[in-house]
C-alpha cells in the first residue's frame, strides 16, 4: 500500500510544512486482528520539531480506518462475486449436511456436490483469464494479468483430477486424466509448427521435423505423428521407409484405457500391443550402424526415442523431456501412459519423487511449487503456497480440501482456529478493503464459528444504512421522507439471513435514532420496535409529544399522522412495553383530535377528548392541556359539544389538577402546560386553569337548564366567554 488517501483532508494540499511546524506528525496503528490501519495526527516525537507555538486542534479528531490491502479492481470484483455465489451454495449444502447427519466424504468416494463446486471454481477462473487475456483497450493495468489467472485455472485443474476422481474411478489408473490435464495447460507441440511441417513435400529436412514428432508421441497423439510417419514413405532410406510403415499403426492402436469398459480388457489389450513394439524394436535394432544417418543427422536415433517412449523406459522419457526442455511434469505423466500404465493416484508421489531428484521444480515459481505439493498428494503444502500467490486461491482451496479430510488435525499456529477458518477470515478481510463487498465479507466471515461471526457483526454495525447523509464523510445519499433506504433494508436482511439477531436489533436501533432526528415518527416507532428497545422508544414518544409543546397542534397534527400503523405493529408486539404504548396511543389519539379539530369536526373531537379521559389515556401532566383544548372547544363553538355528565367529568378532572397544584404538585400536572404557554410560570398556568374552571361550571349550568342535562348535544346556545 503505497498510498493512503484521506477524506475528509487532514490539513489542505501544499500546508504540509505549516503541519510540521506546529510539532505535529501522522501516525498509524496496525489492528492485532486483521489488515486494517488506523491513521491519526498525534505531537511529533520530538518536541523541539516544532518551530512555533504547538496550534490548538479541536478535539476530538477524525481516526481514519484503512486496509493494507489493495482494493480490488472492477475486473477482480468478477471474480469475487462469482465466487462468492459458488462459496454460498457449497456453505448451504456443508449445512444441510451436518443437519441430517451426513459426511460429504462417503466411505472411498466423494460426494458429487463437492467436485460440482470445484469444477465451479475451476469456472469462474477461466472466466477471469478469458477476460484478461482479451485484446481490449483498457485505460489502465490489469490489477492481475492474465497469467495469474492462468494459474488459478491450472492449479484447481489439476487439483479435481487428482482429489476429486468421479464416483468408482478414485482407484482407478490416472495417466489419461493427467494427461487430458497437460495437454489442455501446457499445450505442446503447436498446432503452428504442425501446419509448418504438414505444408512442406520433405518435411523430414526440417530441424523441427524430429522433435515436433517425438513430443507428439510423448503427449500421447496419434494423428499427427500418424500423418508425418506417412510423409516418411517418401525417404530415400528404405530402412526408414519399413520402420515407419510399422511404427504407424502402433500409434494407431496405442490402447487407451478409456476405450475399454473393464481394466481387465485394457490390460490384455496393452499386453498385446506391448509384444508388437517389442517386435519393432528388433527389426529397428537390425539395420545396418552405416544406414542409420541420411543426409540431415541419425534417424535411427530418433525412432529409437521413439519406440523408446512406447516401451515404456523411464531414462529414456527423461532424456528426451530434458533435450525437449520439458519438465518434471511431462516426465512424470508420460510415466503414467507408458511406463506404468496402471498407475493410481496414491503411487504417483514415488515416481514424482524419483523424478524430481533428476529434474527439480523451480522454487521461484509459485505454478510450480503448487503442481509438485499436489502430485506428491501435499494438500498442506500446495495450500502454504497458494496462499503466497493470492489468498483468494488459498481461501477456496481451504474450504473444499476441509470436507475431504486434507486438513485434519492441523491448526493455524497451534491456535484453536482451524486452518480453513484462517484462510477464510484472512481472505474476508482482504474483501473488507472494499466497503462495497461487505455482504460478501459476511458471508465468508459467517462460515468460521463464532470467532468469524463475532467479526461480521463488527462489519455489519459499520455498514452506512444510508440515512447519514449529512456526515461529513459523505456516507449514504439522499432519502425521500417517509422512504426506508434500501441500504438499511439489505443490512437487515443479511442479520435476518446470518442470524445475527443481537446486530440487527443494535442497526434497527441506530436506524431508530436516525429517523427521529428526521423526524420521521412513525418508521421511528417501527425500527424501535423491531430493536425491541423500549428506552429509546420512550424516547420517541416524548419527542412525538414534545412536537405539540414547541410547534403547536397543527405540526404536532401532520408530524404524529404516520405513527398509527407503527402502533398497531407495536401493540401486536409480545415484549412491548405497555407505559410507552400507553404513552404513544395517547399521543396517536390526540394528534386526531386537533387533526378533527382543525377540519371543523368539533363535535367528533370533543367526544375524543372525553375518551381520553374516559380510557385513561391522557398522563396526568397533560390534563391541564387537554382541559384548556375542552374549553376552547366550547368557546369556539355555540353547538352543545358536551352533555351534562361529559361536563361533570371535565370539572372533576379540572378539579383535581386545581387541588394538586394548589397542594404543591404542580409540576405533575401542570408541567406540559406550562412549556406550551411559551415562557409563562406555574401561576400563570394555575390562572388558565382557574378561568377554564370557571367556562366549564357555565356550561355545566346550561346544560342543566336544556332539557333537563339530558340529550343535549348539538343543541344550539348562546355561551358568554369568561
Amino acid at each position: 500500500m503505497a498510498t493512503i488517501r484521506l477524506y475528509p483532508p487532514l490539513f489542505e494540499e501544499g500546508k504540509e510544512a505549516d503541519f510540521r511546524k506546529y510539532g505535529r506528525t501522522l501516525s498509524a496503528a496496525q489492528s492485532p486482528r486483521d489488515n486494517s490501519v488506523a491513521v491519526f495526527a498525534s505531537n511529533a516525537d520530538d518536541p523541539q520539531a516544532s518551530t512555533s507555538p504547538r496550534k490548538a486542534y479541536a478535539t476530538p479528531q477524525d481516526v481514519y480506518i484503512a486496509s493494507a490491502d489493495n482494493t480490488p479492481s472492477s475486473d477482480r470484483r468478477l471474480l469475487i462475486t462469482d465466487a462468492s455465489v459458488v462459496f454460498a451454495s457449497l456453505q448451504n449444502v456443508r449445512n444441510s449436511s451436518r443437519e441430517q447427519e451426513l459426511h460429504l466424504l462417503r466411505g472411498d468416494n466423494v460426494s458429487p456436490e463437492i467436485t460440482k463446486h470445484a469444477m465451479d471454481y475451476v469456472q469462474c477462473v477461466k472466466s477471469s483469464w478469458a477476460r484478461a487475456s482479451a485484446p481490449v483497450n483498457r485505460t489502465k493495468p490489469l490489477q492481475y494479468d492474465a497469467n495469474h489467472y492462468r494459474i488459478f485455472y491450472t492449479c484447481l485443474s489439476l487439483f479435481v483430477v487428482l482429489y476429486l476422481p468421479d464416483a468408482g474411478f478414485d482407484d482407478a489408473p490416472v495417466g489419461e486424466e493427467l494427461m487430458e490435464w497437460l495437454n489442455t495447460h501446457f499445450i505442446e507441440p503447436s498446432s503452428e509448427e504442425g501446419d509448418h511441417l504438414s505444408s512442406q513435400d520433405n518435411p523430414w529436412q526440417d530441424e523441427t521435423f524430429w522433435p515436433y514428432l517425438t513430443r507428439s508421441v510423448l503427449r500421447g497423439f496419434s494423428k499427427a505423428p500418424v500423418f508425418l510417419l506417412e510423409t516418411l514413405s517418401r525417404h530415400p532410406s528404405e530402412h526408414l521407409q519399413i520402420s515407419a510403415q510399422h511404427l504407424s499403426p502402433l500409434l494407431g492402436s496405442h490402447p487407451r484405457i478409456i476405450q475399454f469398459s473393464t481394466e481387465r480388457d485394457y490390460v490384455i489389450a496393452f499386453r498385446r500391443w506391448k509384444d508388437k513394439v517389442k517386435s519393432l524394436r528388433l527389426e529397428l535394432d537390425g539395420v545396418p550402424e552405416d544406414e542409420r544417418e541420411d543426409d540431415y543427422e541419425n534417424w535411427w536415433k530418433q525412432i529409437s526415442n521413439i519406440v523408446g517412449i512406447l516401451e515404456g523406459r523411464s531414462e529414456i522419457i527423461q532424456s528426451i523431456c530434458v533435450d525437449l526442455g520439458a519438465d518434471w511434469k511431462e516426465v512424470c505423466v508420460a510415466w503414467s501412459i507408458f511406463v506404468n500404465h496402471r498407475l493410481r493416484r496414491q503411487d504417483l508421489p514415488d515416481v514424482v519423487n524419483q523424478v524430481l531428484e533428476i529434474m527439480p521444480p523451480d522454487p521461484t515459481d509459485p505454478e510450480d511449487m503448487i503442481h509438485v505439493a499436489l502430485f506428491r498428494g501435499e494438500a498442506m503444502e500446495a495450500l502454504t503456497h497458494a496462499a503466497k500467490l493470492d489468498i483468494w486461491l488459498a481461501a477456496h482451496w481451504a474450504d473444499l480440501m476441509e470436507p475431504l479430510d486434507l486438513l485434519n488435525g492441523h491448526n493455524f499456529e497451534d491456535s484453536e482456529i482451524s486452518l480453513r477458518d484462517q484462510y477464510i477470515l484472512s481472505y474476508a478481510d482482504y474483501l473488507h478493503s472494499d466497503p462495497a463487498l461487505w455482504r460478501i465479507t459476511v458471508a465468508y466471515l459467517c462460515s468460521c464459528g463464532p470467532v468469524g461471526k463475532e467479526r461480521a457483526d463488527q462489519v455489519l454495525l459499520r455498514v452506512p444504512n444510508g440515512l447519514n447523509c449529512g456526515s461529513p464523510s459523505g456516507g449514504g445519499t439522499t432519502v425521500a421522507p417517509g422512504e426506508v433506504p434500501s441500504a438499511l433494508e439489505v443490512i437487515v436482511k443479511t442479520c435476518h439471513e446470518y442470524g445475527r439477531e443481537s446486530v440487527r436489533r443494535m442497526v434497527c436501533t441506530v436506524a431508530a435514532r436516525n429517523f427521529l432526528q428526521r423526524k420521521e415518527y412513525g418508521l421511528a416507532v417501527s425500527y424501535a420496535t423491531s430493536a425491541e428497545d423500549w428506552t429509546w422508544l420512550g424516547r420517541i414518544v416524548d419527542a412525538v409529544l414534545s412536537e405539540y409543546i414547541r410547534h403547536g397542534p397543527e405540526t404536532f397534527a401532520h408530524s404524529v399522522a404516520d405513527v398509527a400503523s407503527s402502533l398497531q405493529e407495536l401493540r401486536q408486539h409480545p415484549g412491548a412495553d405497555g407505559v410507552f404504548t400507553h404513552r404513544l396511543m395517547f399521543a396517536v389519539r390526540y394528534a386526531e383530535f386537533h387533526q378533527r379539530r382543525l377540519n371543523g369536526d368539533s363535535q367528533e373531537a370533543a367526544l375524543d377528548l372525553l375518551a381520553m379521559f374516559a380510557e385513561d389515556l391522557a398522563p396526568k401532566a397533560w390534563w391541564g392541556v387537554l382541559l384548556c383544548d375542552a374549553v376552547e372547544l366550547i368557546r369556539s363553538d355555540n353547538t352543545m359539544l358536551y352533555s351534562s355528565s361529559g361536563a361533570v367529568e371535565l370539572l372533576k378532572r379540572l378539579e383535581e389538577v386545581h387541588l394538586r397544584a394548589a397542594q404543591g404538585a404542580g409540576d405533575d400536572y401542570l408541567s406540559v402546560l406550562v412549556m406550551s404557554m411559551k415562557g409563562a410560570n406555574e401561576r400563570e398556568a394555575f390562572l388558565r386553569l382557574k378561568s377554564a374552571r370557571l367556562s366549564l361550571a357555565k356550561y355545566y349550568a346550561k346544560c342543566t337548564m336544556v332539557a333537563g342535562g339530558h340529550g343535549i348535544a348539538g343543541s344550539r346556545v348562546e355561551i358568554t366567554a369568561v
